[in-house]
């Protein structure tokens, strides 16, 4: 997995408060890890505190946080930090990822907007990222977003990704699903652009389902079933990088835990495969 170190394997799952009934029994087996998304349980007490105390006893935890706002023309909410840190060694979690976007400025925007692909936009984000990682005293990974709009572009959307990463010190959160949706808004080659990406610095890999609104139009949903192209670009990550522990987000139209599970035990059937090549191939 190259030089990046993360304290969860397997497939994992995304904890939402619709799956915390479903779960409450379950145990490390086919579900490796969680992740669960800060904001949503960091500040909360009661029932809810102890359900998700009760989770984090029995499974290692990734998060992934909405509201940080990396690339905000708005200061660093260093206070937000602060909280998050204590929430993390709380709770004894090393993983935190973010999304390479903002989401604010004088207030909050409620979407996930792209940052421009601009050497002066590398420069303001990794010095953030690099006064995030101080305070949290953990490397922090960046996820490669989806996006409809490339406003003030000066450089490719790898490029920018790659400069980011590099200039940051920080590590990479990998959604698949993500290339594939820009692939077809943006007319690329969606496997030239994941071999390009910096694999030694892949923390874990999102893998998710979008919305077809038209033939050329995907969008970014985590609201159904993963499709088979999206897939097959999971399945090159692992042939490309190794075998990566990899989280199914599922966040609308949430079916039952049973067919969540299929998509979870596809993902485990094909990390053994490759960890199966990878030996025969080393003898």
């Amino acid at each position: 997995m190259g030089n990046v170190t993360t304290a969860v394997q397997g497939a994992g799952l995304g904890l939402r408060r619709a799956l915390t009934g479903p779960l409450a029994d379950a145990t490390r087996g086919e579900i490796g890890f969680l992740e669960a998304t800060p904001e949503n349980w960091m500040e909360i007490g009661g029932s809810y505190a102890k359900t998700f105390r009760s989770f984090t006893e029995r499974f290692p935890f990734v998060t992934h946080g909405l509201s940080l706002s990396i690339g905000s023309p708005a200061a660093l909410d260093e206070d937000f930090v602060r909280r998050l840190k204590k929430f993390l060694d709380l709770h004894g979690i090393r993983d935190y990822t973010e999304h390479l976007t903002y989401c604010s400025d004088d207030g909050h925007l409620y979407d996930l907007m792209p940052i421009p692909f601009t050497e002066e936009a590398v420069d303001y984000v990794a010095k953030r990222v690099q006064r995030v990682q101080d305070i949290l005293e953990r490397r922090i990974a960046l996820e490669n977003a989806s996006y409809y709009a490339a406003p003030s572009r000066e450089m490719s959307e790898i490029e920018f990704i790659r400069a980011v990463i590099d200039r940051a010190d920080c590590d990479l959160l990998l959604d698949v699903n993500n290339i594939y949706v820009n692939s077809i808004n943006h007319r690329y080659d969606p496997v030239k652009f994941l071999d390009a990406l910096p694999g030694d610095r892949v923390r874990y890999i999102h893998v998710a389902g979008h919305y077809e609104e038209a033939q050329d139009l995907r969008v970014d949903t985590h609201g159904s079933d993963v499709i088979d192209p999206v897939w097959a670009l999971l399945d090159r990550a692992y042939e490309k990088f190794g075998v990566i522990p990899t989280l199914l987000e599922r966040d609308f139209n949430m079916p039952p835990l049973e067919e969540l599970m299929l998509e979870v035990r596809h993902i485990n059937a094909m990390q053994a495969r490759h960890q199966k090549l990878r030996a025969v191939a080393h003898g």
